[in-house]
């Protein structure tokens, strides 16, 4: 065995450094991605480069969350990367709001000088173009030549695109100057069909969240000092990673008739007047993906929800002799194909020249659901191993002896007929953990003395809190705590012991609603 081979098969945080989650998870977090093949830094500051694990990934959820905006009647455009100032000046408060992250293109071509490559200073542009940051002003300024009549509306348009927000501090897939996104327009005749569309499409990101990506969020809209810059009303959900911070999955946002107005798009209504068209913009990024890897993954790597992975199950031939390698080598192609029939996606590592051992871990890392071994003794026996990535525990369990129960050895045609049972049943386990820790790390708080407890000293959570404060009171719970209120969520997304009246826990002024309050990233 050559040294190269020996290492690769040591335990996975001695061969490579995978920090554990309890020692530091930020960097376990970006070990995981590196382990994983999933993304990179890039030479330009702030950005990163999506490898095509990664990036393969982020196409299994374009493919489910489009599907879903098609069939509430959607449709794709693309629109420019060049926003000019003037149009992202319009509306005043949008403008306002993205100013410190806005990209600025000042000039448009270069030149040689003395041996040197430098920008032009005769090709100044008349005027600057903001490189996108959101699409509102320019998607709105097309929207004035394609609307004139109730008859064009709704107008429901989604387009997938890149955004550039220059970021200060940024961490892979969570915060990067340039991303990745999907971002809704839509226009409607109505204030109440614009509301309908805003928790529509709040509803699609929810049941996406839940169902594809296992991980189950609460439901509400932003306080209006976290509202999105121009919007209405902001409406969001957000997610528990497991070291007890919320993240932001998705946003949906009510807009009213602020940006028709500054892009003065009118309609002639069916009484024959002329009226503001009122708009709805919602939005899902690149970030998910970070959401994934923080919600499910272990010390041992990334863990995939089988919806969303994109090899389901990976298949490793076992062999020492060119004969047995012919052998096991056939009998992995057979199941493939019979996987793939079934629609499972598969893939055949029938790779020379590496141990399996180095490839279970390499699959693990990149968390695929289900390792097939086929090695010669289950051939003898027309068995096959089944080793799954990810087992829920027994109550009682060690996760040693729930990870011994990952492995099994069963008959060909038994083994092959639940692969598709032990997806799905992965895949609802992956959601009632994500869902146990999110209870287990919830609190109703009253006082503030238990609030600082909660966050200083158990490691904080989600807290219900009863809220009467605004944007100076949020302002002084972030310096005191760090925390921040996450939503003020809908009525049914309120627990049973959180409902009723009661005391703003900072103020002491009566409060009527509870809001989530907790530490973010």
């Amino acid at each position: 065995m050559k040294p190269a081979q020996a290492q690769r098969q040591q335990p996975a945080t001695a061969r490579d450094g995978l920090t554990p989650r309890a020692q530091d998870y930020a960097q376990w977090y970006l070990d995981v991605i590196r382990r994983g093949e999933l993304a990179e830094h890039s030479v330009v500051r702030g950005c990163m480069v999506i490898r095509p694990h990664g990036y393969a990934i982020w196409e299994r959820m374009q493919r489910e969350l489009d599907d879903r905006f098609k069939a509430t009647g959607h449709v794709n455009a693309y629109f420019p990367l060049f926003i000019p100032l003037s149009y992202l000046a319009k509306e005043e408060q949008h403008a306002a709001g993205f100013a410190k992250e806005c990209a600025v293109v000042t000039h448009h071509r270069l030149k040689s000088k003395d041996g040197k490559v430098v920008v032009d200073p005769e090709s100044e542009l008349e005027e600057p173009l903001i490189v996108r940051p959101t699409s509102e002003t320019v998607i709105w300024a097309q929207y004035k030549n394609w609307i004139q009549s109730y008859r064009d509306l709704p107008l429901l348009i989604n387009q997938w695109a890149n955004v550039v927000r220059w970021e200060m501090r940024t961490r892979l897939f969570l915060r990067t100057a340039e991303f990745l996104w999907q971002e809704g327009h839509t226009a409607h005749a109505t204030e109440a069909e614009a509301l309908e569309e805003t928790r529509r499409m709040l509803e699609v990101y929810a049941d996406f969240s839940e169902n594809v990506m296992a991980v189950p969020v609460i439901k509400g809209r932003k306080t209006p000092g976290e509202r999105f810059a121009g919007a209405v009303d902001t409406q969001c959900i957000e997610g528990m990673m497991q070291d007890g911070k919320a993240l932001q999955m998705g946003t949906s946002h009510y807009l009213g008739q602020n940006f028709s107005k500054s892009a003065d798009v009118k309609f002639l209504n069916k009484e024959g007047k002329l009226e503001y068209v009122y708009a709805t913009s919602w939005g899902v990024s690149t970030r998910l993906v970070g959401a994934l890897i923080m919600t499910h993954s272990d010390d041992s790597g990334l863990v995939l929800p089988p919806r969303l992975a994109p090899v389901q199950v990976v298949i490793v031939p076992i062999h020492k002799t060119e004969e047995e390698r012919a052998k096991t080598v056939e009998e992995g192609r057979r199941v493939a194909e019979e996987l793939k029939a079934k629609g499972i996606s598969v893939r055949l590592d029938d790779r020379e020249g590496i141990m399996p051992g180095a490839k279970y871990y390499e699959w693990e890392a990149k968390g695929v659901p289900l390792r097939v071994e086929v090695g010669p003794k289950d051939l003898e026996k027309g068995s096959l191993c089944l080793v799954r990535r990810f087992v829920a525990e027994k109550p009682g369990e060690t996760p040693e002896e729930a990870r011994k129960r990952r492995k099994t050895f069963l008959p060909r045609a038994e083994a092959l007929a639940g692969i598709a049972p032990a997806l799905s049943l992965m895949q609802s386990e992956l959601l009632e953990r994500a869902r146990a820790l999110l209870a287990s790390r919830t609190r109703v708080i009253d006082s503030l003395e238990d609030f600082e407890r909660f966050f200083k000293d158990e490691g904080g959570g989600f807290a219900w809190v009863h809220w009467a404060g605004g944007a100076a009171e949020e302002d002084e719970m972030s310096k005191r705590f760090e925390t921040t209120v996450r939503c003020i969520p809908f009525p049914d997304q309120i627990p049973e012991a959180a409902r009723g009246a009661g005391a703003c826990i900072l103020t002491g002024r009566p409060s009527t609603q509870r809001v989530l309050m907790a530490k973010a990233y």
